[in-house]
């Protein structure tokens, strides 16, 4: 059993910066797959990225790439999402995700966040 508690997010401006925090209970946490997705009003949860257990190979959507970066401490059982040159279409909340599965589909990911406000203003 996994439990994921989430921190950060907030406000920022656009082409700012802000540092989302995903810290896990479960020993088993480091094995598995981290996710990061987010969900805007009225749309569908969107993958943002993942890093793997395994091998900590990452993975991002198209329109973060080269913006956002995740890290994890395995040390700290916490997996981290660096938003950085933030745009106002990132506005959403943002949901860490932990699974048994290299994948990018939300619907694979076992355990999730409570879920955090990320608010990006022009």
């Amino acid at each position: 059993q996994v439990t994921l508690v989430q921190s950060g997010g907030g406000l920022a401006q656009a082409g700012g910066s802000l540092r989302l925090s995903c810290a896990a209970s479960g020993r088993l946490f480091s094995r598995y797959t981290s996710g990061w997705f987010r969900q805007a009003p009225g749309k569908e949860r969107e993958f943002v990225g993942y890093i793997s257990g395994s091998d900590g190979r990452t993975a991002y959507a198209d329109s973060v790439k080269g913006r956002f970066t995740i890290s994890r401490d395995n040390v700290k059982n916490t997996v981290y999402l660096q938003m950085n040159s933030l745009k106002p279409e990132d506005t959403a909340v943002y949901y860490c995700a932990a699974g048994g599965y290299i994948t990018t589909r939300p619907t694979l990911f076992a355990y999730w966040g409570q879920g955090t406000q990320v608010t990006v203003s022009s």
